[in-house]
């Protein structure tokens, strides 16, 4: 990294290197004076930058043992992603999961948009059927970047959802959520048993670590659907 580094961009290129798995999880990381060193900037800049990753769960720093990548990253306590299976088992239904499609292929202008990608960008496409006692509960259209979670791209997502998948091993900073009514397309309506045009509630999630975007979400539900959330 050319020129002297603020602690954002130490925290962002450290973030990436954790998603990258150049750092594995419960690996030590580099001391602050060799960090402050490659980055040209004083050992204060890199401690603020490795307070935030602690404070986002993606680190853990323990005094005279150093900083080591999380092994369980978790999220920061102002939002939580939330595990669908354990949506549906703690209303004490039976939970199922099906892959309906997986891809390499370009995202689309308005998924780029949403996650402030600039130009053509391959990324892998999924989607998935969610089913509670056997009915259809949630269609999720995801994109995922693979320049930020490479490893996705080996995972074949046929027996592991991928919102399951991610929030064990793609870390966060940062989630925005979008919740809206809309109306079914035909692709929707045929998962969910719907008629096409019928109305549905639909949840859109946006995450980022650091700069780079994770992955994008739809999630489609019947519009029989509750929204509960918890504080």
């Amino acid at each position: 990294m050319a020129g002297r580094a603020s602690f954002r961009d130490i925290r962002d290129e450290m973030a990436r290197r954790i998603a990258a798995r150049v750092w594995q999880p419960g690996a030590i990381i580099p001391a602050e004076e060799e960090l402050a060193r490659e980055f040209g900037s004083a050992r204060a800049t890199v401690n603020r930058a490795l307070q935030e990753l602690a404070r986002a769960g993606i680190v853990e720093r323990k005094r005279k043992a150093g900083t080591r990548v999380a092994l369980h990253p978790v999220r920061e306590a102002r939002f939580v992603i939330p595990l669908v299976r354990q949506e549906i088992e703690a209303e004490g239904r039976a939970y199922r999961y099906r892959l309906l499609g997986r891809a390499i292929e370009p995202a689309p202008a308005d998924i780029r948009a949403a996650l402030g990608l600039a130009g053509a960008r391959r990324m892998l496409h999924l989607r998935c059927l969610h089913l509670a006692d056997e009915r259809p509960w949630q269609v999720e259209d995801r994109w995922i970047n693979l320049a930020a979670v490479p490893a996705a791209r080996a995972e074949t997502f046929e027996t592991i959802g991928p919102n399951e998948w991610l929030v064990h091993n793609a870390p966060i900073s940062r989630a925005d959520f979008v919740f809206r009514a809309a109306r079914a397309s035909a692709v929707e309506a045929d998962a969910l048993g719907l008629d096409v045009g019928e109305a549905v509630f639909v949840g859109e999630r946006m995450t980022w670590l650091g700069q780079e975007p994770v992955t994008h979400v739809r999630m489609v539900h019947p519009p029989t659907h509750t929204l509960r959330t918890s504080v």
